[in-house]
């Protein structure tokens, strides 16, 4: 799922999976994607997240004279029936980061961001926007530790990040940050803008030195609640895997994730046993779309549209189609439902 590492384009496909129903759906939502029961909604029709990683956008965009990459990408997405992309969020120390120091931020890399925000909507595409990652490419959980060490804090490796409540408040101010920006672009604050799907709480969270989970899931627990008390108009989910760590395969049926409070769905990589079991999948994402001209970026898995072979680009736009078909024939029958309802009640 994330940038740590890669894997073909049939294995790399992130299925998305609804845990609960906790909030209905509203006849004016506003365009916003909800979880109801086993599915997803939008305005009260069934939606399904169609799409792709492209962890790159914002980076891109911060740069004017590189967004027209973001601008390819999404209108060539959308082109082929693609309908959510999930991108980072986050870019934690080093040059033009995001955040270079705790609750300090590079004013052109959120206006990146900003642009990515402007150029989905666009494009008809929505965003899973990732806060934080678990690995240091990008800065990651060992940055918030660097930075928690540099002011005297007594923290031994990595897995502090879950632990120590100075990074947790830098995490926590984060989350705020990037929840209450007002785009330069659109005027709307993300927590407000349909366009995000949903929030990430960390790119693939491990754990390792407690392959129990315990650890990491009360981190997510903790963290998902002032996400939560922010933004009520957006779904959340964890990042996890599906498993509690590199060399743990106990938990790896059931995504611990969905049992925590406030998580709306999971993401889970047992692809084909979830789909024969007719478990309830609502979406996935391939790794990764990339534009033209982006060679340092690509790990040998990426797809560009204009450079890949028909046998590619022929599969995602069928199946994006099926996709949008089978939305269309769950939408028809959801209505012929409540219409028999409407009829068996006295209803018109």
């Amino acid at each position: 799922m994330g940038l740590h590492h890669g894997a073909p384009l049939a294995l790399s496909v992130l299925v998305l999976l609804c845990v609960h129903g906790g909030r209905e759906a509203e006849a004016a939502g506003g365009g916003f994607v909800r979880a109801q029961g086993t599915r997803f909604v939008i305005n009260g029709s069934p939606y399904y997240a169609n799409g792709f990683n492209a962890y790159w956008l914002m980076t891109m965009a911060a740069d004017p004279a590189q967004r027209g990459k973001v601008t390819s990408a999404l209108s060539q997405a959308a082109a082929r029936g693609l309908s959510v992309a999930r991108t980072w969020a986050f870019s934690d120390g080093g040059s033009n980061a995001l955040q270079y120091a705790p609750g300090s931020y590079n004013e052109n890399t959120f206006k990146g961001l900003d642009f990515v925000l402007s150029e989905a909507r666009k494009n008809g595409i929505k965003v899973i926007l990732s806060l934080v990652n678990n690995y240091d490419t990008f800065g990651g959980k060992k940055q918030y530790v660097e930075w928690a060490r540099g002011r005297g804090q007594a923290v031994g490796s990595e897995d502090d990040f879950f632990t120590n409540s100075v990074v947790k408040g830098f995490y926590k101010n984060h989350v705020k940050t990037v929840l209450t920006r007002l785009n330069t672009v659109t005027g709307v604050a993300y927590k407000n803008d349909p366009t995000i799907l949903a929030w990430e709480l960390m790119n693939e969270p491990r754990c390792q030195s407690d392959l129990s989970g315990r650890t990491s899931q009360s981190w997510i627990t903790e963290m998902a609640a002032p996400v939560k008390a922010i933004d009520g108009n957006h779904m959340l989910e964890a990042g996890l895997e599906g498993f509690c760590g590199a060399s743990s395969s106990r938990a790896a049926s059931v995504n611990p994730a969905g049992r925590q409070g406030g998580i709306d769905f999971i993401a889970k990589h047992h692809i084909y046993e979830s789909a024969r079991r007719g478990g309830p999948t609502v979406g996935g994402l391939f790794w990764q779309l990339m534009a033209g001209g982006m060679d340092s970026y690509g790990d040998g898995y990426q797809v560009i549209f204009a450079e890949a072979p028909a046998s590619t680009t022929g599969v995602i736009t069928s199946e994006s189609r099926k996709l949008k078909m089978l939305g269309k024939a769950f939408a028809r029958a959801e209505r012929a439902k409540r219409d028999a309802s409407g009829k068996g009640t006295g209803g018109n």
